[in-house]
C-alpha cells in the first residue's frame, strides 16, 4: 500500500485533474492523503465531489507547502509515501513503477523517476538529466549531486516516492523557506540514503499560468536552503559534487533577483557561484546580465542558448 500525500492551497482548476490521473493509475492499493492548506478558493469543493473512500481530506489554517506536506506525512498510514502537488499529473503506470522500484531495490529509501513539463499550450518538453551511473532503464542513483549540479532536478516533488521511517528522519520538508524546500529535502535524503531511479517520464510538471508573477521574492540575506547545503559540505567533504550543487542553487537565485528587477542584490549570489564554483563562462553571462539595461536582456539570453 502507498500513502499519496496532496498539499492543497487554491488549486480548484487544477485540483480534479489531478486526482484523476490517480484514479486512472494501473496500480490500485494507495490511499489519498490531501491536506487543505487553508484554501480561499473552491478546491475543497472539487474534492468532494470524487465519491472515494480512500480520500482523506484534512483541514488546517495556512502554514505553506512544507507544513501542509509534513501533515500529510504524519496522517499517512503506510510505509511508502509518494508525493504529489494539486497541479501536476502522473502517467497511468507510474505508481506501479514506482512500487516495483521499491521491490527491485529494497535497500534504498528513495525512489524516483524520470518527469516531463507540460506548458500553458499543452507542449510538451523533456528534461536534461546527465551523469546518470547506469544505462539500464533503472538503476541505483547514488552520485545525486554530481547529476543535479549539471541537470534538470533529477529529483521533483510529483515524481518521488520515499520511505516514511526515512522523510521522518530528515524531520519532513523545512518550514518557512520560501523556495527550494524540496531541493533541500531532496539533498538531505541523497546525503543519507540510497535512490533508486528510472529513466521513463511517467509524471508531468504543470507550468503555472503568469509564472513570472510567480517567482519567488528571495530574501538577499537569508537563504536558508545555501547555509544547510554548506552545512553537509561541512560535514562530509567527501560528497561528489557537493560544491558545484551549492554553487547551481546560487545561480538560480542570481537569476531570480534579475528577474524581479533586483539585479544588485544577485551579487551576493553570483560571489557564492565564484567561491564554489571558480571561474567558467556562465559568470560571464551573469555579470554582463547584470550590468546590462534591461531591454536588451532578451538579447543576451539569446546568446547564452548558443554558448552553453
Amino acid at each position: 500500500m502507498i500513502s499519496i500525500v496532496i498539499p492543497l492551497y487554491n488549486k480548484k482548476k487544477q485540483i480534479a485533474n489531478t486526482l484523476q490521473t490517480v484514479f486512472n493509475q494501473t496500480f490500485q492499493n494507495f490511499e489519498i492523503v490531501i491536506v487543505n492548506d487553508g484554501s480561499s478558493d473552491r478546491s475543497v469543493e472539487e474534492v468532494e465531489k470524487f465519491k472515494d473512500s480512500r480520500i482523506r481530506l484534512i483541514h488546517q489554517e495556512n502554514a505553506g507547502v512544507s507544513a501542509a506536506r509534513n501533515r500529510g506525512i504524519q496522517e499517512s498510514q503506510y510505509d511508502l509515501i509518494a508525493f504529489l502537488d494539486a497541479d501536476d499529473e502522473w502517467k497511468p503506470d507510474y505508481l506501479q513503477t514506482q512500487y516495483e522500484l521499491s521491490k527491485k531495490y529494497p535497500e534504498c529509501s528513495v525512489f524516483a523517476c524520470n518527469y516531463e513539463f507540460k506548458n500553458t499550450n499543452g507542449e510538451i518538453k523533456p528534461t536534461i538529466i546527465r551523469k546518470l551511473q547506469f544505462s539500464e532503464p533503472d538503476g541505483i542513483f547514488n552520485n545525486y549531486f554530481e547529476t543535479a549540479s549539471c541537470s534538470h532536478p533529477p529529483l521533483w516533488t510529483s515524481a518521488v516516492m520515499v520511505k516514511k521511517e526515512a522523510i521522518l528522519s530528515m524531520g519532513g520538508f523545512p518550514v518557512g523557506v520560501k523556495a527550494g524546500e524540496d531541493l533541500l529535502t531532496w539533498a538531505r535524503l541523497a546525503n543519507k540514503y540510497s535512490i533508486a531511479f528510472n529513466r521513463n517520464s511517467l509524471a508531468i510538471f504543470n507550468a503555472p499560468e503568469n509564472i513570472k508573477n510567480r517567482m519567488p521574492r528571495l530574501d538577499i540575506y537569508k537563504d536558508v536552503v545555501h547555509d544547510e547545503l554548506v552545512k553537509l559540505h561541512h560535514k562530509n567533504t567527501k560528497i561528489k559534487g557537493i560544491k558545484k550543487y551549492i554553487a547551481r542553487w546560487n545561480e538560480m537565485r542570481v537569476s531570480v533577483f534579475i528577474q524581479n528587477g533586483n539585479r544588485l542584490k544577485a551579487f551576493i549570489p553570483l560571489f557564492r557561484v565564484i567561491k564554489y564554483r571558480g571561474t567558467y563562462k556562465k559568470i560571464l553571462y551573469f555579470f554582463i546580465l547584470i550590468a546590462s539595461p534591461v531591454r536588451f536582456q532578451n538579447y543576451i539570453n539569446k546568446i547564452k542558448e548558443k554558448w552553453f
